[in-house]
């Protein structure tokens, strides 16, 4: 009895050892599980805080999406008004070399007209000074044929 004591015994120390060493195996995994935990939620902590730092980002993407839609609308509207006045400014600026052009042959046609005019002026004098000395010859005529006049009736006074 003894020797089946001694031999439960010596069961008995080496489950106890085998309980401490299990036990002492628990209390570490426990606290690796405990350490594991205190990790994980902070992984989560961090996880969460980096989706609200993307989420955040993504607002401000957005927002300046938003404003570089806007800006570029602008930009666009600007654009097309600058190419209507573009356009404008053209089209005054081919009116006023038509204009030019114009006044060049309204010029033309004034120094035409004036080298008319003078060459009419011209010959209206030459025609004056033909006229005037018709009218004194026809004048000499008409005072020859008086004295022609004169002349034959004192010669027929005289007979």
């Amino acid at each position: 009895l003894k020797e089946e004591n001694a031999v439960l015994r010596s069961k008995i120390n080496k489950l106890q050892i085998l309980s401490e060493t299990q036990a002492e195996k628990m209390r570490k995994l426990e606290k690796k599980l405990e350490e594991n935990k205190i990790k994980e939620e902070k992984e989560a902590q961090d996880l969460e805080a980096m989706v609200q730092h993307v989420e955040q980002n993504l607002q401000l993407m957005t927002k300046r999406a938003v404003k570089a839609e806007n800006s570029a609308a602008k930009l666009r509207q600007e654009n097309a008004l600058l190419q209507a006045e573009l356009r404008n400014s053209k089209l005054e600026n081919e009116a006023l070399r038509a204009a030019q052009a114009g006044l060049g042959v309204v010029k033309q046609n004034a120094e035409v007209a004036l080298q008319h005019l003078l060459q009419v002026t011209t010959s209206s004098r030459a025609s004056i000074r033909q006229l005037l000395s018709g009218a004194e010859s026809l004048q000499l005529v008409a005072d020859l044929l008086k004295s022609i006049d004169r002349i034959s009736e004192v010669s027929e006074d005289g007979q």
